[in-house]
């Protein structure tokens, strides 16, 4: 089990480590507007990073989403500005990586940048949604695995039984067919013993009509 554990957490170090130097900014065009933010990359299906970024984000204010671009209005973000911030993001990716793009509207189109003192909480925000979307994403996929395991471990139970079973009615089987086999020779035996009292009584019978037929020739011989 320690084993396992430290195993996952060195893969999500180096996981992390690679999100890390996927980190930048730059402008995002969002319904024709023009956005300066961060874009994060990760190694995770669009679908499964859309449910942890709703989620994520929750707490901050009411969410206005439209076509995986999501928005804040006047967010409580107070780890990143004490003045409310118009948040705008936005999810793009597959099956095998996704490219949030998130941008901090402090007021009048100051958006958190680098050089301004909000960026590197800005970033270290993000950074923690892809810690926690990782290792999510790690339980997920583990948990999956050993669900996965189970079924086919039930699986080759119930197939075990079934072949106990088998082996008992093939048992039964063979002892029926012995039965019948012992059952079959005896018949044999008294079908040959029939045959032969049935050519003793085919002889007897045909003495008789040879016996009758004599005596009928007898019979008319004296009435003539």
């Amino acid at each position: 089990m320690r084993t396992g554990l430290l195993s996952a957490a060195l893969f999500l170090l180096t996981t992390l480590s690679t999100v890390a130097q996927t980190v930048y900014t730059g402008d995002q065009v969002i319904d024709k507007v023009t956005y300066k933010g961060i874009f994060l990359t990760l190694p995770i299906s669009d679908r499964q990073v859309e449910k942890e970024w709703e989620d994520y984000i929750k707490p901050y204010g009411k969410i206005s989403s439209s076509r995986s671009v999501y928005r804040i209005t006047t967010a409580d973000m107070r780890d990143i500005s004490a003045e409310p911030v118009n948040f705008t993001s936005q999810v793009k990716g597959n099956k095998k990586s996704t490219t949030i793009f998130a941008a901090f509207d402090m007021g009048g189109g100051n958006y958190v940048a680098p050089g301004n003192g909000n960026y590197d909480a800005a970033s270290k925000w993000l950074t923690d949604f892809a810690t926690k979307t990782v290792y999510n994403d790690e339980v997920r996929v583990a948990e999956d695995g050993f669900n996965e395991a189970q079924k086919a471990h039930q699986k080759s139970v119930k197939n075990g039984e079934r072949l106990v079973r088998d082996i008992e009615n093939n048992k039964k089987e063979k002892e029926r067919l012995l039965r019948k086999i012992d059952e079959n020779a005896k018949e044999l035996e008294q079908l040959t013993k029939d045959v032969e009292t049935n050519k003793t009584e085919q002889a007897t019978a045909l003495t008789e009509v040879d016996n009758k037929k004599k005596n009928v020739e007898t019979v008319k011989t004296k009435k003539q």
